[in-house]
């Protein structure tokens, strides 16, 4: 199933094609590379041009940013009560994937309506959206874990922003796997997990994360975390070439055989405005009781 990321107001993607795409943060205008942009798109035209900054990819890998208007250092925008630091960074990112806001709307749904405190591990949580979510929706709990300090530095950041300060959000760096490892031998349990694992990664010891050889390993360990009345977990990857159904097989497998429940999964997308065209932006699995 395809869901879309289409209720923002202070977010949309102007038009996209020739590996591009142009979007409007609040009032700043960007243009980046997106892989998944391969139909054609007239990037000559005057609105491709005339943009704040414009990230242009260099074949020895990376890429720089050509600032042609002033901008500010960084900015906010916000999403039904949420609020965000966006920021350009030398690899393209702006500190947000606005796509998520599709999976962020779901578990802030999962979690309003559970009608019982809910303990939540987000893990591979880059800035902190779905702690944000989560936690702004009610969850008793946020455990938030990622390898940066600097991205749980801007995670306590956009969760001051958006009013949670004085929620319960616990924030770690650490290597995710061994962090899970630990918590199964406190004894620690979560009513529900979001993990958003990159392709390939470094833990801050240098440990080497490949989407595809420790995520089983992983989705074993997780379920041994989950409480015993769980109420979701959800994986989210953009690995390419990576199918919804490899995904959710992988949870039927692991996490149903362990606590039932049912699975879905699926594709994420970005509305682009120019054509009404969709931009595809990775995948997800849902597992929930």
């Amino acid at each position: 199933m395809l869901i879309l990321a289409d209720d923002w107001k202070d977010y949309e993607i102007i038009d996209a094609g020739n590996g591009e795409k142009l979007e409007r943060w609040k009032n700043i205008v960007l243009r980046r590379p997106d892989p998944q942009a391969i139909w054609p798109a007239d990037t000559d035209n005057v609105k491709w041009k005339d943009v704040h900054g414009h990230y242009h990819r260099s074949s020895k890998g990376g890429g720089t940013w050509e600032f042609k208007k002033k901008i500010p250092e960084r900015w906010t925008i916000s999403y039904k009560g949420l609020s965000f630091y966006i920021k350009p960074t030398a690899f393209k990112h702006t500190g947000l994937f606005p796509e998520q806001a599709a999976n962020w709307s779901w578990m802030m749904d999962k979690i309003s309506k559970a009608n019982r405190p809910i303990k939540v591990l987000n893990l591979f949580a880059y800035t902190g959206g779905a702690t944000c979510a989560a936690s702004y929706a009610g969850a008793e709990e946020v455990c938030h874990v990622d390898a940066s300090k600097g991205m749980v530095a801007w995670a306590k950041e956009n969760a001051e922003l958006s009013g949670l300060s004085n929620n319960k959000i616990r924030y770690i760096v650490d290597d995710c796997f061994k962090f899970v490892q630990r918590e199964i031998r406190r004894g620690n349990k979560y009513d529900a997990v979001i993990m958003d694992p990159p392709s390939y990664g470094r833990g801050p010891n240098g440990e080497i994360w490949k989407f595809e050889e420790e995520l089983t390993n992983l989705l074993k360990l997780t379920s041994q975390v989950l409480s015993d009345e769980p109420l979701f977990l959800l994986l989210n990857s953009y690995t390419t070439g990576l199918s919804p159904t490899a995904i959710e097989n992988m949870l039927k497998l692991i996490i149903v055989k362990d606590k039932q429940g049912s699975v879905s999964s699926g594709e994420i997308g970005l509305p682009v405005k120019k054509e009404n065209l969709i931009l595809p932006c990775g995948i997800y699995g849902r597992w929930e009781k």
